[in-house]
Parts: C-alpha cells; structure tokens; sequence
C-alpha cells in the first residue's frame, strides 16, 4: 500500500491476522480513489457490562485532498463483519467523493412536448406526434397522472422517449398538464 496506515486496537489484544486482514483492506480503497493521502483504522470494543456480550467498534478516517472521509460503524460481534461494513461505506463514501471532484451528476431522461393524434381508448393505447411529425405509440400504463379516458385527441402532453426492443420509439411517462406546443 503507498497510503500510510495506521492501525490502531483499543482494549482488545493485537492480531496478526486481523491486521492482515485490515492492511489488505485498506489496499483494495486505493483502487476506487487515488490519491489517498492517509488513512487510519481503530479498532475497538468499549467496556460492555458482562450481560451484554463482546462488541467492537471500527473508525475509518481517510485523509484525500481537501476533506477528510470518516467512518465510524460500532457495536458487532464479529469484529470482521465490523470491518466488512466499516470498509464498504468507505469505499461507497469514496466513490461519492470522487463523482463530487469530477461533477459528475445523474443525468435525467430527456422531456418532450408532444400532441395526441390517435386514441383508441377501448384498447388501451394511443399516438402522440412529435414536434417533427414523428407519431409515437403509446399505452395507459404510461400515463403520469391522468387516464386515458381523460385525455382527447389535440391534447398537449410531455413524455419521454423510449426505444422498444421490436416495436421502436416509444412515448413513457406521459403527462398532461400546461404544455404548449410550439409554433
């Protein structure tokens, strides 16, 4: 591991294996975010009153630049399901961390406006015409708010579009509302 680790076990006997185990931990982190500048476990397990059994504790903080990632999972009895979780949200932390510096963000589907040509209530579908002339199918299980008895012919509506296996493009979650279609 390039990072420095510090390992630290606080009221429990020191492990050799379980070392091993949190060192090759820690290595797997820097293949989700590099550079990881520091990067410090402690392992411990407070004083429990006798009836209550054995828990540990397992505090992450990692040093990346500009912040600091921390994560604290107490109370397990197995102190390598503790580690397994405290090294998972880790890695999750990172990986958001990551997403942050490279602002990447969720894309959404893109929306259109879109006018009913054809309706065939009985059967359950219909037809929106797209700005370029374009008809798309659709069904009532599409709809966003509203029925397909609710809905006329010339009606403006938004949906997005959606390419079907065999059939081609398709309009999904369709909705009526204050939609204007341009001129």
């Amino acid at each position: 591991m390039k990072t420095p680790l510090q390992i630290t076990f606080r009221d429990i006997e020191h492990s050799d294996a379980l070392e091993a185990h949190i060192r090759e931990k820690a290595e797997k982190l820097e293949t989700f975010f590099e550079p990881i500048m520091s990067c410090r476990v402690v392992v411990d397990m407070p004083h429990q009153h006798k009836h209550q059994g054995r828990f540990f504790n397992v505090r992450i903080d990692i040093g990346v630049p500009g912040s600091e990632i921390v994560v604290n999972r107490d109370r397990h009895e197995d102190v390598y399901v503790a580690l397994r979780d405290a090294f998972d949200a880790a890695r999750r932390q990172l990986d958001d961390y990551s997403r942050r510096l490279r602002r990447e963000t969720k894309t959404h589907d893109a929306e259109y406006i879109g006018e009913v040509v054809r309706l065939f209530p009985e059967e359950g579908y219909g037809f929106i015409r797209r700005t370029d002339g374009e008809e798309l199918y659709f069904n009532g299980d599409n709809l966003v708010n509203t029925t397909l008895a609710q809905l006329s012919e010339g009606v403006a509506v938004k949906f997005i579009e959606d390419m079907a296996a065999a059939e081609g493009p398709q309009a999904k979650r369709v909705s009526v509302g204050h939609h204007h279609l341009p001129e």
